[in-house]
This record gives C-alpha cells, structure tokens and sequence, in this order.
C-alpha cells in the first residue's frame, strides 16, 4: 500500500507515544476555518476511538456553515479550557505560531506535545512538530497519517477530513492542490464522506447580510500596482449595519483576486481603535503572500496568508501597496533572469 507521509511517520509514532494514557486538548487557531475545525474533529474523534478523553479548544465560536462536523465532538471556548483540571496535553492543529490560538490559550498551553500543520512559515513550537507544507491543508496530512498507520476512519472523520481539503483547496482549484489530495479524497469519500453535503453545507447556505457584506466590499475595490492587485476594504461597523460577522469575510477576498489581470487580491479589514485585519491571495507560488505579510507580523502560505495589527490603521494602506509594488518587481525582475 502507498505511504502518503512516510517522512512524518516516526514522528506520529512519537506523538502517539507521548499522548498515551493522557487526556488531550486539540486546540486551533482563530477565527476557524474548515481546514481549523475539520482537524480538530477529525483528530479528536481518532483520539477517543483510541481511549483518550479529548477536547477541542479554539478561543472563537465555531462558524455556522461548520456546525455539520461537530454535533458530538466537545468544542469548548478559552474561559473553560482555562479551567481544566492540569496535566492536559496540547496538540495544536493548523496553527502556524503558536499565538495563531490566541494570547491567552498560548500561555495556558505554553508546552504543546504536538504541532500538526502545513503552513510554510510555522515556527516548530511544539515538542513534536508535524509539519509537511507541501501539503494542501492540515486534513490532508492527519488522513494520510491515519490511512498509513491504520487507525479507525468512521464516516465523521472522514467527513471531517475531506471539508478539511476541499476547503483548504479552494474546491480542489488552489495550486496547492495535488495528485495525493484527489487519492486520499478517494478514500475519504469510500470511508463515509459525503460531497454533496459538505458542498451544500459550505458554499449553498448564504445569508441574505453576507450577500450585503459582499455588495459592500465589491464597492469598496480598488485597483492598485497598474491593476495587477486589487484591494477591497471592510469598514469598521459594516458588520453591524449588514446583520453579519467576521466568519461571513469567508471566501470575500477571491472576488478581488479572480479579476483578469490581477496577480493578488487583498481584503482589509478596519477595526476598532486603528486596528485592521488583511487577508492576501495570489494567483502564483512566486508571489509569496506569506513573506509579504510577515512583513506586518503576519504569515500563511505562499498563495494565502493573513495579518492582524493592533494599531497603525491611518497609515497601513500606502504601507501595503508599497509592498506589494516591491513584491511584483521582485517576481517580475527573477523572471527575467
């Protein structure tokens, strides 16, 4: 049988080793998303089949259209997981820092036995660290773990697992994508996992406030970079006037990056207090929105990564258009050596 993670295999052998007999936190990152909340239940239900008392722990709600993967798997907020009893082990899942959970869960759980992730820039915080960024999304490598080390997939796991793919994929569209993710989608689907639903639960239960919340951020594009990046901003109190959410900016930015000609999209975010939240995606690897946001304390992968700053709204604006400016000159000078 193929070996879908053979380079990560002695290192689940270990995390495995390190957990047992022990009671598990899986813990994501904020504000979730189906890769996020996808893992946590995935790797949580193998865990109980396994014996383990398990927990998933993330400091936000989980979102709506992502209520269908939890109906009997433990999700609790910071405040109770601040509560539990010690001796708890943490394994992070799709958190590329350690911070990505939130400031207070990462002082609470300042030792992680283990990291499960696929984002170029994760840092390797924790004891064990499972990291493949080849890897389309953080399903992918626990469904590869699972099938090469036999461990039971019921028809919620799996179900968990492939909206963990397909999310992470874009729909099985993002460059990301590879021969592997398409195998073990296979066997997920041969497993229990039903398409049609995660399709319908993802992509055909909008809101009559996101559509508004759509409506606002397509007025608000700008084209920038002579119309190779395309910027939309959320005000601050959009939310309030459209009846919406944060969760409901899931998938706003690609109306900005699908435009004929534009190499990245950017959605802005203003939040109170001069705070601002921006989310970048490229149509090319070269580009690498990853580094870029760094360049703002942020990170993610090359074709989609994100940054939260506390403060610097008034000037963040010109600040990111200049980098991206420098970004496109980079890519276009290396391609012309």
């Amino acid at each position: 049988m193929e070996s879908y993670f053979p380079a990560l295999a002695a290192d689940f052998v270990r995390l495995r080793a390190a957990l047992a007999g022990r009671a598990v936190a899986v813990i994501g990152h904020a504000r979730p998303d189906g890769d996020c909340i996808g893992s946590q239940v995935a790797l949580a239900r193998v865990l109980i089949a396994l014996g383990h008392d398990v927990v998933c722990v993330n400091s936000d709600i989980v979102p709506r259209r992502l209520l269908f993967l939890v109906p009997d798997t433990k999700f609790i907020r910071t405040d109770e997981a601040l509560a539990l009893p010690p001796g708890r082990a943490a394994v992070f899942v799709d958190c590329a820092d350690h911070a990505r959970s939130g400031d207070r869960l990462k002082a609470h759980f300042s030792a992680p036995v283990g990291n499960i992730d696929h984002h170029r820039s994760n840092t390797g915080y924790a004891a064990i660290n499972l990291i493949d960024n080849a890897a389309a999304a953080t399903g992918e490598i626990l469904a590869g773990l699972f099938l090469d080390a036999d461990l039971p997939i019921d028809a919620r796991t799996a179900q968990a697992l492939y909206t963990g793919i397909l999310t992470d994929t874009g729909q099985f569209r993002f460059n990301a994508t590879s021969r592997r993710c398409f195998q073990l989608a296979g066997e997920l689907v041969a497993r229990g996992a039903q398409p049609a639903e995660a399709g319908f639960e993802l992509f055909e239960r909008e809101s009559h406030g996101k559509l508004r919340l759509l409506q606002n951020f397509i007025g608000s594009l700008r084209m920038e970079c002579g119309g190779r990046v395309c910027i939309g901003t959320l005000a601050e109190g959009v939310f309030a006037a459209t009846g919406t959410t944060a969760e409901d900016t899931e998938g706003l930015v690609d109306y900005a990056r699908c435009i004929e000609g534009v190499d990245i999209g950017v959605l802005i975010e203003e939040r109170p207090n001069g705070a601002v939240k921006a989310s970048l995606r490229a149509k090319e690897p070269a580009y690498r929105v990853d580094t870029l946001a760094a360049q703002f304390n942020g990170g993610g992968h090359a074709c989609a990564a994100g940054l939260n700053l506390k403060t610097g709204a008034a000037d963040f604006y010109p600040r990111l258009v200049a980098a991206l400016e420098r970004r496109l000159g980079e890519v276009q000078a290396a391609k012309k050596n």
